[in-house]
């Protein structure tokens, strides 16, 4: 895993700015959405699976991504979608990222981005130390990965469904591999999980709603607080122990 991250990931890639992106994914209303943007996340997700409780349909998602066109980078979030369909949803919703939150193989993965011209935000789905080895894989053709909960067997949508995974298990991978953090993560915990796990950023849904697919506009601002106070103290504590070597 260190051999990897050192070849593959500590080379500038594309990443949003600032360097530690929030994300508040799951959006589906304009008040919402606004709450999002006033709080200050810098990307917000929208949800294009079927299956899910926060699934949006393509009108109402480009209406959505106009209002936060400018001011946080939109992401349009996907489960095993085939490229012709993926150059419609971008051609309506105009995002600045695919999330491909299926199972995608890296040749999928390729094949989505050449078609759309757009960045992929690959998620893997954890839950113990083996499925760590399949980040080496999407290398060449993921622009950031998203390390989310696996979700349980019987699930009907991926993702974590409110559960985290256990952060301890990032402790063997390179400081210089950049990966966003997702699954479980609330405004109570997520300071927790930036100092264990020591991502690149952070991305929330069901953490901060009051029922599944509907979000809680002021659990939207605790989270990008609690979460923007964390990064800074492991962004202090990064620049402090590189001063002492």
């Amino acid at each position: 895993m260190r051999e990897y991250v050192q070849s593959c990931y500590s080379a500038p890639m594309m990443r949003p700015e600032p360097s530690f992106p929030i994300k508040i994914c799951g959006l589906s209303t304009p008040e919402t959405l606004e709450a999002a943007l006033a709080a200050g996340a810098d990307m917000i997700g929208l949800v294009f699976h079927p299956r899910s409780p926060r699934f949006v349909m393509p009108d109402q998602a480009s209406r959505l991504a106009g209002q936060a066109r400018g001011k946080a980078e939109i992401v349009a979030l996907t489960v095993d979608l085939e490229p012709a369909r993926a150059i419609e949803l971008a051609q309506l919703v105009r995002p600045d990222w695919l999330q491909l939150h299926g199972s995608e193989t890296p040749e999928a993965v390729r094949a989505i981005k050449a078609a759309t011209g757009l960045p992929a935000l690959k998620a893997l789905g954890i839950a113990g130390a083996a499925d760590l080895d399949r980040i080496a894989a999407y290398a060449d053709s993921a622009d950031m990965i998203l390390l989310d909960a696996k979700p349980p067997k019987d699930a009907a949508y991926p993702g974590g469904h409110g559960r985290p995974f256990d952060w301890t298990l990032l402790a063997g991978l390179d400081p210089a591999f950049r990966f966003m953090l997702s699954g479980g993560l609330d405004p109570a915990n997520v300071a927790e999980a930036i100092r264990i796990a020591r991502p690149s950023g952070v991305d929330v849904s069901s953490g901060v709603e009051s029922a599944p697919g509907v979000k809680d506009v002021d659990r939207i601002a605790e989270f990008v607080r609690a979460a923007r106070r964390a990064a800074k103290a492991l962004s202090d504590d990064i620049l402090k122990k590189a001063g002492q070597a």
